[in-house]
């Protein structure tokens, strides 16, 4: 088994990372191709995966292709590679929008095709993805492809018709929970502590919260109220954020990103 990728990027570092960190694939199985050498030769420095500039020879040697380049380059580069799919190849999509309907059409056949949405986290070995399939995928080479993007974070099999909500939920809202960081280290300096500790106290008090309600299983509003204390200081801090529409500016964020996400 040979993984190939079309595209040498952050995310494609990412799932590379994970693949090789976890020994889902050892580095002689994978290769990447793409325009920008400089990248490719970081990735092969850094895991020792091959490389090319050629995304021919990506087809012609491997048995699972990654389609991970930006979504206003894919067309061009299904134009190019059409023509040299292989019989059983799989295609892996983590082109953002870009539907099973619409890559058939690019391709101008029928291929196995799974489509995944993964997220920037991966790049520590956090990430959250969800996929999908079309009907020619097998449900081993479903394993396969979930055992890559578990090796980088967790993954979850949604239909289709989620994935815009895929993108906004794991895709999208590491920006907005990132600006929530920000704004709690600012409120920190503000209140006289130094940017730095504010900065690792935010983003670890963000971590351990997540932790915390996925190792409990709690429904979030129950680990909410254990931290808020009859007359203190949490519960005024929330109904504060109540009074300023905290819940409703996320989940009307979150629609836009959905909405923005099915008309690309």
């Amino acid at each position: 088994m040979k993984i190939g990728f079309i595209g040498g990027g952050n995310m494609a570092g990412a799932i590379i990372g994970g693949m090789v960190e976890k020994k889902v694939y050892v580095p002689q199985q994978i290769m990447a191709s793409g325009k920008d050498m400089a990248s490719l030769e970081n990735l092969h420095k850094k895991y020792g995966i091959g490389i090319t500039e050629n995304n021919a020879e990506v087809m012609e040697e491997c048995d699972v292709v990654f389609l991970s380049v930006k979504p206003q380059v894919l067309p061009a580069v299904i134009a190019e590679i059409a023509p040299m799919v292989k019989e059983n190849q799989l295609f892996v999509s983590i082109a953002a929008g870009k539907t099973i309907e619409w890559i058939e059409t690019e391709f101008k056949r029928k291929i196995k095709l799974v489509r995944v949405m993964p997220n920037t986290p991966a790049l520590v070995g956090e990430g959250c993805a969800g996929f999908c399939a079309n009907e020619k995928v097998s449900k081993e080479e479903l394993e396969l492809v979930k055992a890559v993007f578990d090796s980088c974070g967790t993954s979850y099999q949604v239909p289709e018709h989620l994935m815009d909500v895929v993108g906004a939920v794991a895709g999208s809202a590491p920006a907005f929970v990132f600006m929530f960081m920000e704004a709690m280290a600012d409120a920190a300096v503000a209140g006289g502590m130094p940017r730095d500790l504010a900065y690792k106290m935010a983003a670890q008090t963000v971590l351990g919260s997540g932790k915390l309600m996925l190792e409990t299983g709690k429904h979030p509003g129950t680990l909410k109220d254990m931290v808020c204390s009859p007359g203190g200081t949490t519960i005024c801090g929330v109904k504060v954020l109540e009074e300023m529409g905290m819940r409703g500016a996320i989940m009307n964020a979150i629609d836009s990103c959905v909405q923005k996400s099915k008309k690309i």
